[in-house]
């Protein structure tokens, strides 16, 4: 692979960009944003400006591509702001096929990344709210996938195969983390089915909602990105990972250098925008910090396993961070709840 990942070559462009018809290329541009497996270019062409992305192979299957694009025509119809799918020109499809890689063309929309604004956090959670009331009634024809976070017996697989208790150093440390947060892990989930878990509706979800998947504009949210992830699950696990995602306080290059603590004024602004269009019950709120647990868990986990690394960082010094951090929120979980519960309580007088 190419330094910089995975690319297209002339002849594949020329060869994929035929079966458009967005008239005369007049610029190429990489863009070197998210799954360096999945390369993605911005074209000019007469027709306007364009971002084509080819999926990587083996992650993807045809059923999974169309599903996720039934969702967003879906809300499209809806007026829900995301970006328009391009079709081909000899069969009217948003899907192109070609060589066993399976390729997109959107429309490209401009827009900044998000600002970390108390505005722009509460449209996040106010816009995820309107996702799901506008998918409640969704009914694709294609098998969705059902999975999450939540009491997987795939988390708790891989926690059980990190590190080993027989050796010392580095794999006697990655054992001990793994087998404590094993025990955080079992913890929430087991609170979060004494809560009912099992009762909730579920519905399409997006699966992956954090700042580097939506676009804005004067603080509002102009288009959400990346439906790779949406599958069948309650919406309140979407909630919870959103919720994760836009509080959690890092950003440094030594995970050992992340504080413990989270925001916990944009979990509140998430949270608040959230019920300005969906309300949640006393049970549900006092799930959302124990589906924050198991989430930050098992994204965590999953790379790690499979390459020894987060990204870039060490996978026993990541892991280490996810323990402190997932021993923050279970320390403060009764007070942040109440917190939550108290906020519902005066939105409401």
């Amino acid at each position: 692979m190419p330094r910089g990942g995975a690319h297209f070559s002339s002849e594949e462009l020329v060869r994929v960009l035929s079966h458009y018809d967005i008239g005369v290329i007049h610029q190429v541009k990489s863009l070197p944003r998210g799954n360096r497996r999945t390369p993605k270019v911005v074209l000019i062409s007469e027709q306007g400006k364009f971002l084509l992305k080819r999926r990587s192979k083996g992650k993807d299957d045809l059923y999974r591509v169309a599903f996720a694009h039934a969702v967003q025509n879906h809300l499209a119809e809806k007026g829900f702001p995301v970006v328009s799918l391009a079709l081909t020109s000899d069969e009217d499809n948003t899907i192109l096929q070609l060589n066993k890689h399976i390729y997109e063309l959107f429309k490209f929309i401009s827009g900044s990344r998000y600002d970390g604004s108390a505005e722009a956090t509460a449209d996040v959670g106010r816009q995820l709210a309107v996702f799901h009331n506008n998918l409640a009634d969704f009914a694709g024809e294609f098998k969705p996938l059902r999975a999450c976070f939540h009491d997987a017996s795939t988390v708790r697989r891989h926690l059980k195969s990190l590190g080993s208790d027989k050796k010392a150093g580095p794999e006697k440390e990655l054992f001990d983390t793994a087998e404590e947060l094993m025990v955080l892990y079992n913890d929430s989930s087991s609170r979060v089915n004494q809560l009912g878990f099992d009762s909730w509706e579920q519905q399409v979800v997006h699966g992956d909602w954090h700042p580097g998947n939506m676009l804005f504009s004067d603080h509002k949210i102009v288009a959400v990105l990346d439906f790779d992830s949406v599958r069948v699950a309650p919406p309140l696990t979407d909630l919870a990972n959103a919720m994760l995602q836009f509080s959690i306080v890092g950003g440094r290059p030594n995970p050992a250098d992340w504080p413990d603590y989270f925001d916990r004024a944009k979990l509140l602004q998430i949270l608040n925008g959230y019920r300005q269009v969906i309300t949640l019950d006393a049970n549900k709120l006092d799930s959302l910090l124990d589906l924050m647990i198991e989430t930050m868990i098992a994204e965590a986990v999953l790379p790690v396993v499979a390459t020894g690394f987060f990204g870039h960082l060490s996978g026993l010094e990541f892991l280490k961070m996810i323990l402190r951090k997932a021993r923050w929120l279970e320390k403060k979980r009764k007070k942040i709840t109440a917190e939550f519960a108290e906020n519902a309580g005066k939105k409401r007088n």
